[in-house]
């Protein structure tokens, strides 16, 4: 409660569920703010709960057929005959695809639902995920169509997050927020565990093909049961696209106007900062635990820290969700959390630097993983925050900056271990980076909206 104290105010905002709201605003000075035309129904608890367990499933399925190709990558290159540079062409394509749609697809949930856009954007990946080995055998040369089947499926995943952060804004009261967006979280650390499990024994027992084959297979009956069961019935894509296409979103005057923001620039910058280490520390940890405890067991440092930030995620989750409803303000737990999930872990990671047994190292990268995910309940969802008419858009730029540097970071730190031979350098670099982006976001986060015509801070009632 301490930091609470630290960080500021208290809220007492509030809304209906199951109820259609009219957005009205005030602006501090007491004149009414005019605000870009959007109603959205706030889902009941009931159906909330099952969206919420459908999405933690999605999101789960989401990253087995994301890590699929680096599972059966060392396989593939033996069929193939594939280099190791022509492997890593083939999985590189994913990244380059995932930077293209994130704007597109937070933009198109904005305008006709997040719900449309996941479930088109599912069913069209589990079938390319799918029909995998099937291309891979057609007459062309298997480097290229693997590599232009990844670029397409990081195009059509590149969605997800946008579509959920838009999803999140438009059908959950702020105080439950946190949880569904740590549950998203917890979902991809739950599929990277399954993928990496089952698809290893998978890939014993039987050949690469079974792991493409399964996850294609799964992803699309959650598809089939999205559309049966929550979403059939509804209004169409195309049919909701017409009615509300000439007016949802903001204006490019307004979207440069709102990006103009110090708390927009101080939580697209803490985001960048934070994807950019979390890229970085998945892309080299298992490089590190290989090259400093050559004898350890592989599958330790691979399996516990993830175990570790599943529990860790929700567990934010429902203390952010708490704390805002018994009156704390919102930016003052959006800050609390990102002060665990990028101060406090770099803490740990900087203990890093310094020679460790094994289980100690272990210890300190769950602890940092851990408190990692305390971000899905800061800066993640501060977005819907600031601009829930248009979170979906905002989280796809965020998330497009995120990658972009991520790439950069991640080949810089190569650079460091070769050049130093120390990973004392890659340790210090990310502690540094998660600094800059927790210091930008301490000074000059909020949580007031500035979607909002009248550019003043406002308080929705």
């Amino acid at each position: 409660m301490a930091l609470l104290q630290i960080f500021g105010e208290t809220n007492h905002n509030f809304e209906v569920p199951g109820k259609v709201l009219p957005n009205k605003v005030f602006a501090h000075d007491g004149s009414e703010g005019e605000e870009p035309e959007q109603q959205t129904a706030i889902w009941p608890r009931p159906l909330a709960q099952k969206w919420t367990v459908m999405l933690f499933l999605g999101t789960c399925l989401l990253y087995c057929a994301r890590m699929a190709m680096p599972i059966c990558a060392v396989n593939m290159a033996t069929t193939f005959g594939w280099s190791k540079t022509q492997s890593g062409v083939v999985m590189g394509g994913f990244f380059w695809g995932y930077c293209f749609t994130q704007v597109l697809g937070g933009y198109a949930s904005d305008r006709i639902g997040g719900e449309r856009v996941l479930l088109l954007a599912t069913t069209s990946w589990a079938s390319i995920t799918a029909c995998t080995p099937l291309l891979a055998r057609l007459g062309i040369s298997p480097l290229t169509s693997m590599t232009v089947a990844r670029f397409l499926m990081g195009l059509l995943q590149g969605v997800h997050y946008p579509s959920l952060a838009s999803l999140c804004s438009q059908r959950v009261v702020e105080v439950e927020r946190g949880f569904l967006m740590s549950t998203m979280g917890s979902g991809s650390y739950m599929g990277t565990l399954m993928v990496g499990g089952l698809g290893s024994v998978m890939l014993e027992r039987y050949d690469w093909e079974s792991v493409f084959y399964g996850v294609g297979l799964l992803s699309g009956l959650w598809s089939l049961t999205v559309w049966r069961f929550l979403l059939r019935g509804q209004m169409n894509t195309m049919q909701m696209l017409s009615s509300h296409g000439s007016s949802s979103g903001l204006s490019k005057k307004r979207w440069l106007k709102m990006l103009k923001q110090p708390s927009v620039c101080a939580m697209v910058f803490a985001h960048l900062c934070f994807s950019s280490t979390s890229y970085t520390l998945m892309s080299w940890l298992p490089t590190f635990f290989k090259d400093t405890y050559p004898h350890a067991k592989g599958w330790v440092c691979n399996v516990i820290p993830w175990l570790v930030a599943i529990p860790s995620a929700l567990f934010g989750g429902i203390i952010s969700d708490q704390l805002i409803q018994q009156g704390f303000g919102t930016a003052s737990v959006r800050k609390m959390m990102q002060f665990m999930s990028m101060g406090v872990s770099s803490v740990f990671i900087l203990l890093l630097c310094r020679p460790l047994s094994f289980p100690s190292a272990v210890v300190f990268v769950s602890a940092a993983m851990g408190l990692a995910t305390f971000n899905s309940s800061g800066v993640s969802v501060n977005v819907q925050d600031l601009a829930p008419s248009c979170a979906g858009a905002m989280f796809g730029f965020m998330n497009m900056c995120g990658a972009f540097t991520g790439l950069v970071l991640v080949y810089v730190s190569g650079y460091l271990i070769e050049v130093t031979a120390s990973w004392a350098s890659v340790f210090s670099l990310i502690t540094m980076v998660n600094t800059m982006g927790l210091g930008a976001f301490l000074m000059f986060g909020e949580a007031n909206r500035v979607d909002l015509w009248n550019s003043s801070k406002v308080t929705c009632l």
